[in-house]
């Protein structure tokens, strides 16, 4: 974790991957060194800024960095998306949440939709150092957004692309590879919107398929203590933070997490709104 006293975490690297996705190195050693596939870091880019949840993505120990990549939605997360190299981070806290279960489960299918491909990555490559055979998917809207795919050929036995318009790899949607699959899966690891989630545990559930998935609520604290991350799983409350936030895709309450996702849009469309109007005004 960063200490008090920090002055900042390095910002070693930055390049955009996709329209608004953007990958960054940042110098973290201790983070660098405890993290595990499946774990995550907040991150604070000024003292009274939004803490936002990120899941490393990847970590070298030797050079004592983290990557993250990172969707510019919002506005705390367009303000990140630009800052660059050279650049530091007032706030980094982490490894939080806890690490993916990887064990040899046989053949395992990965998916990841847009920039969940991100969160999806380390876990598909720790299964496969575990002996395992990785089959990913991954989509997006358009082929711009597809993300990570050279990074994922480097290990994987096979990747699968959809894209919604048809632009690249095949037209549709994820769970349909997914379906051509089934007779031949015993895991299921998948991340992205909250529709494509609930898709893929409907469609593994009556299979009796491993399902996991990467939840990614409200969060402030990252410690369980502001109860923000709460998610309904198998009829009980847990906190993404620190009881996930990988979860079994079939006891995840999905139409009560999507309730919660939506209760801050309008004020966080409002928050944008302000923002760019200060850029706009600094322009002229």
């Amino acid at each position: 974790m960063n200490a008090s006293n920090s002055p900042g975490f390095l910002i070693t690297a930055a390049r955009f991957l996709a329209p608004d996705v953007k990958l960054f190195q940042i110098h973290a050693p201790r983070v660098a060194r405890k993290r595990q596939a499946g774990q995550f870091v907040i991150v604070r880019i000024h003292a009274l800024g939004e803490r936002i949840p990120l899941t490393i993505a990847d970590s070298d120990p030797v050079a004592g960095t983290i990557t993250i990549i990172v969707q510019g939605i919002g506005k705390t997360t367009k303000q990140l998306n630009a800052l660059n190299a050279g650049d530091s981070i007032p706030n980094v806290v982490g490894p939080l949440g806890k690490p993916s279960e990887i064990e040899k489960f046989g053949t395992c299918v990965v998916i990841g939709g847009g920039v969940g491909t991100a969160i999806a990555y380390p876990t598909a490559k720790a299964l496969k150092a575990a002996g395992n055979r990785v089959i990913a998917i991954i989509g997006g809207r358009n082929r711009q957004l597809v993300i990570l795919e050279e990074e994922l050929r480097a290990f994987a036995d096979e990747v699968i692309i959809t894209t919604d318009d048809g632009s690249y790899g095949e037209k549709g949607l994820v769970i349909d590879p997914l379906q051509r699959l089934l007779g031949q899966i015993d895991y299921v690891l998948a991340i992205g919107p909250i529709p494509m989630m609930r898709a893929v545990a409907n469609v593994t559930r009556e299979h009796k398929i491993k399902t996991v998935v990467s939840l990614n609520p409200i969060m402030v604290d990252g410690t369980g203590m502001c109860g923000g991350c709460r998610v309904s799983v198998a009829g009980k409350n847990q906190f993404a933070c620190v009881d996930g936030p990988e979860f079994d895709a079939h006891q995840v309450d999905f139409e009560t997490l999507t309730k919660r996702n939506a209760m801050y849009r309008d004020m966080e469309r409002q928050s944008l709104a302000r923002h760019q109007c200060q850029l706009e005004g600094m322009a002229h």
